[in-house]
């Protein structure tokens, strides 16, 4: 009964979504309903409500605006641009996808999937008329980087606070990611595109050149800016690895914290503008504001998460599944997978299944490759009901079936591919 109970859950939140109500509502809304259709009293469904707001928030909230006004900061300082045009010197014309995929990876980090999509897709338009390629040739690369980062790699909403509810080390998790997301994006942004499009070997490459005349920041002042919080985190994570002390390793601890990590990117990135204080305050509260919305909907998940939880549902997953011999990790995807195809939002998905299948946890299951589990699931088969979908649909002037069999084919093909990857780390962490 309580699972025909969440599974009403399921679908009137996939209705509410549908009649464009607002994520947050609808979340906070079925959570409340589920809790109180699975017997919990009226007190105690606001209780964990509350609960689960607090807990959710109370380990990402800092990262999550920190990462925003960090991501505003390269953006308005025109670092992302400038990463573009190195890489598309180094790599060279004919290499072309291969600068835009790792232009993808590097101004993804940073920044939010919609932030980056807006940022690079006039330098893929501008590449695509310069160069005589196609638009999805050039723009598929990129969106499979944005896709990758943000479903695999902190300090992204998903990522972030999916490390808080199953209790990973963000570090770890980041290490790991970055793991998959290198040949992942390199499958689904250069060989998938290249197998699916034709592309006119006929065209003679033009000169290349897009309008560096602007006011752009050095390449070392904007690689730096655009990657500190990654090393950061990564150097703090290996330093505070080895198992003995020695004088450094509280430096490293700090550093391995994500807060501290992006508050120092942030601060150095202040320090360098060339942009007046005033301004560079301007751009921080931009970010946040960019994210605020996001901020909302992720405790609005992480309410619903906790009603899963405290109402026995999760437990309720494991009894059902502890007959079926499967891994907690292929169970995780599964699971994330079917709320993604249903509800359309990543996030939604993503926190809605952490409640369900945070139980399945054991021993010999590492939280972090949860987190990864779950975040490639979040990415299965995007179409009408995501966002993501007709914003690549839209501004590449596609049809229904033109979107269908190139974007939502790499959404899904990263998916797979993120669940491979899970099982394999998993035999050797």
């Amino acid at each position: 009964m309580s699972l025909l109970i969440l599974l009403f859950g399921i679908l009137l939140l996939f209705v509410l979504i549908l009649k464009k109500i607002n994520p947050m509502i609808a979340l906070i809304a079925v959570a409340i309903i589920t809790g109180l259709l699975l017997g919990m009293p009226a007190t105690k469904v606001m209780s964990s409500i509350s609960n689960g707001i607090g807990s959710t928030l109370g380990s990402m909230v800092m990262v999550l605006a920190l990462g925003a006004m960090m991501g505003k900061l390269i953006e308005d300082s025109g670092s992302a641009k400038k990463i573009v045009f190195i890489l598309i010197g180094a790599f060279g014309k004919k290499n072309i996808q291969w600068a835009v995929l790792l232009t993808g990876l590097l101004v993804g980090i940073p920044l939010f999937y919609n932030a980056g999509f807006v940022v690079l897709i006039p330098l893929v338009f501008a590449i695509s008329a310069t160069t005589g390629l196609s638009k999805l040739y050039i723009g598929i690369p990129m969106a499979t980087a944005l896709s990758v980062t943000h479903g695999f790699l902190p300090p992204h909403p998903g990522p972030v606070a999916l490390a808080g509810i199953f209790h990973a080390d963000i570090g770890k998790t980041l290490i790991y990611g970055l793991t998959l997301s290198v040949p992942i994006a390199v499958i689904a942004g250069i060989y998938f595109p290249r197998l699916i499009l034709k592309r006119d070997q006929s065209v003679t490459l033009q000169h290349f050149s897009i309008n560096e005349e602007e006011n752009l920041p050095s390449a070392s002042r904007s690689f730096t800016t655009a990657l500190l919080p990654v090393f950061l985190i990564i150097a703090g994570t290996i330093g505070s690895s080895f198992k003995f002390d020695y004088i450094g390793k509280p430096l490293f601890i700090f550093l391995a914290d994500p807060t501290a990590a992006l508050l120092i990117s942030v601060i150095i990135a202040l320090a360098v503008q060339k942009t007046s204080i005033t301004k560079a305050m301007e751009s921080c509260a931009e970010g946040v504001k960019s994210v605020a919305m996001i901020i909302l909907i992720i405790a609005a998940g992480g309410a619903f998460k906790q009603i899963l939880i405290d109402s026995g549902m999760g437990e309720t997953v494991k009894q059902l599944t502890g007959g079926l011999n499967l891994s907690p990790l292929l169970l995780a995807w599964l699971i994330t997978a079917s709320l993604r195809i249903t509800l359309g939002s990543a996030t939604v998905a993503a926190l809605t299944a952490s409640g369900m299948v945070l139980p399945l946890i054991g021993p010999g299951t590492p939280p972090e490759l949860m987190v990864l589990s779950v975040g490639a699931g979040s990415l299965m088969f995007s179409h009408v009901n995501d966002t993501g979908f007709w914003m690549f649909k839209e501004y590449f002037n596609l049809s229904l079936k033109e979107t269908f069999s190139t974007w939502t084919m790499m959404e899904s093909l990263v998916s797979v591919l993120g669940l491979i990857g899970v099982l394999v780390l998993n035999q050797f962490v």
